[in-house]
């Protein structure tokens, strides 16, 4: 017999991670009441906070883990290994919304790297990017123009950075722009490494007739770094079908923002 304790709604995994993130960046990080709130074993808790430490987002200690003042960065092949499902139906979504003949504008990640491997073969499309992921991707696919901008590359992210980009960037109106983050929040917008990066991001988003941000759930509501980038205009947010509807209403309120998850 269970008692009369009501128990508590199935979640899938990335929700319940997102869920777990969020009580850690709260606070509240001891294993053994995490386990109890969520009503998973200790040994979940542990994969868990494993995982989303590996992800970038916490920082693990002997009885569970907290919020690191500033989370280290992390390099492109430590951020391909996480949430990999999620982030491959999102790039899937974001491609389904270019068409052929389309002027798109990709910045670095690792979900906007995986768009930039769904459009190779693509016809008659021009993508603009600042990714050496996306670069690599589409450097050699016959039916997509590429327009790479200039400047340096930014270990350990692998975006391409400097004032010849952004003027660049100053003489283009791409149809769509697909940008990554960190970390998405509902009132500070894309969390950023550097604040070169954020004025990139914002000078991307202003360029764009259309702005779309690309971001699995457990980076919803999060800020793992002290620089953003917030979208002036309307913007769409694709993220998986594991956010928290909470994160998703607080994204929505501010009017600006659309959500649709893959």
């Amino acid at each position: 017999m269970t008692g009369n304790r009501p128990r508590a709604p199935h979640r899938s995994t990335a929700q319940r991670r997102g869920d777990m993130l969020r009580e850690v960046l709260a606070g509240n990080g001891d294993i053994a009441e995490l386990a109890a709130r969520f009503e998973v074993s200790v040994s979940t808790v542990r994969r868990d906070l494993q995982q989303l430490a590996e992800d970038g987002h916490i920082h693990r200690t002997y009885g569970g883990a907290v919020a690191g003042e500033h989370t280290v960065e992390r390099t492109l092949d430590q951020k391909e290994s996480g949430n990999r499902v999620q982030k491959e139906a999102i790039a899937q979504l974001a491609a389904a919304w270019v068409a052929d003949g389309d002027v798109v504008l990709i910045d670095a990640g690792t979900t906007t790297g995986r768009l930039a491997r769904h459009l190779r073969s693509r016809d008659g499309l021009t993508v603009i990017t600042n990714s050496t992921t996306a670069l690599r991707h589409l450097a050699d696919a016959p039916g997509v123009e590429l327009i790479v901008l200039g400047g340096r590359v930014r270990r350990p992210n692998g975006a391409i950075l400097g004032p010849a980009g952004e003027d660049m960037l100053r003489r283009i109106t791409p149809d769509r722009v697909f940008l990554g983050a960190d970390g998405v929040h509902a009132r500070d917008g894309l969390s950023c490494p550097s604040l070169e990066q954020a004025h990139a991001k914002e000078l991307m988003a202003r360029r764009g007739r259309e702005v779309c941000v690309l971001a699995d759930a457990t980076k919803l509501g999060t800020s793992p770094f002290p620089y953003h980038a917030l979208p002036e205009r309307p913007w769409t947010l694709l993220t998986d079908a594991g956010a928290d509807p909470g994160a998703v209403r607080a994204f929505t309120a501010t009017e600006l923002c659309t959500v649709v998850t893959a």
